[in-house]
């Protein structure tokens, strides 16, 4: 076992240690969730979750929103911002609250790292502990992120959810490797706040094992993208209990042509029961995501301690 697998199966204990400081959002005021790289897709599943619970939300990349802010939100509205990074140093987040302050915002920062620059140019910092071993590759840090994120929007994220995401985790495990075997092409389906989940899994799995991968809302597979599958597919489907009926349906059809699926939540070739609602499923299933990016990447000879291309904090001179 290497400390990428490490950090991803010993994360769990940190989860339950998160002390959100009685920070939270302010209702009458829009949010807009800024991040980078995995930051930004745990900002999408953040801002869904915003949303669902009555936090008017939107998430934007950080350069973005440093550079063409009305873009994403009008200039008549002040927002607040909720800035992520785990290294608290990432040039474009930190830009970005830089910026922001600047303009009178008020910026909330969540990070995994003590006396960064983020936290100097925030107005409120949450701090989580990560596992001492992550490396390149965010794992537990992200979970950690989501995390504070549900919390944020006022979703109760407990002992037991740590358990049910341990379980699941545990589940997937003996299932993994003969399901990527011989598959080449990885899909990723999630909707709702498992969208931003979804787009992240692909991303860790693009980061882990250099393979081609995309994300997509389920119900939108059909208009395009799913003229790509075939017995080289591998479909890993984040079920949203709402759409449980025509989501399934989707993966019977995937099935058919050739794809094998996993199943979080729902049916597939591998199908893996998530009980808990959608307010915390994101959280739930993101470590399985993990995993998989690992075994793919074990599977073609790579190591995931040294990802090509890639360093730990992306900061431009």
């Amino acid at each position: 076992m290497n400390a990428t697998e490490r950090g991803i199966r010993e994360q769990f204990p940190l989860w339950n240690k998160v002390d959100m400081r009685d920070v939270h959002p302010d209702p009458e005021t829009v949010t807009v969730v800024v991040g980078c790289g995995t930051s930004v897709h745990i900002a999408d599943s953040i801002a869904a979750s915003l949303n669902a619970h009555g936090v008017f939300s939107r998430a934007v990349a950080g350069n973005e929103w440093t550079r063409r802010p009305q873009d994403y939100v009008p200039s008549n509205i002040r927002p607040n911002i909720l800035a992520l990074s785990r290294s608290g140093e990432s040039t474009e987040t930190v830009a970005a609250a830089i910026e922001s302050r600047k303009n009178g915002l008020h910026v909330t920062a969540f990070t995994c790292a003590e006396d960064t620059s983020l936290e100097k140019n925030a107005d409120e910092t949450v701090l989580a502990e990560t596992h001492a071993e992550e490396g390149i590759v965010m794992t537990a840090s992200a979970s950690l992120m989501l995390l504070m994120g549900l919390r944020y929007a006022g979703i109760a994220v407990t002992p037991e959810t740590t358990k049910a995401a341990e379980e699941l985790l545990n589940e997937a495990d003996p299932q993994l490797k003969a399901l990527i075997e011989g598959r080449s092409h990885f899909v990723f389906l999630g909707a709702g706040a498992l969208y931003g989940v979804a787009r992240e899994g692909s991303l860790k799995l693009q980061e882990m094992s250099l393979s081609q991968t995309e994300a997509h809302h389920p119900l939108e597979y059909r208009h395009g993208p799913i003229s790509l599958i075939d017995n080289s597919s591998l479909v890993v489907f984040l079920y949203h209990p709402d759409t449980l009926e025509e989501e399934s349906i989707l993966a019977k059809d995937l099935m058919a042509k050739g794809a094998r699926v996993l199943g979080l939540g729902g049916p597939g070739t591998v199908s893996l029961c998530v009980k808990e609602g959608a307010d915390v499923r994101p959280l739930i299933v993101l470590p399985v995501l993990q995993l998989f990016g690992e075994y793919v990447a074990r599977s073609k000879g790579l190591d995931t301690l040294a990802p090509r291309h890639l360093t730990k904090v992306v900061t431009i001179a």
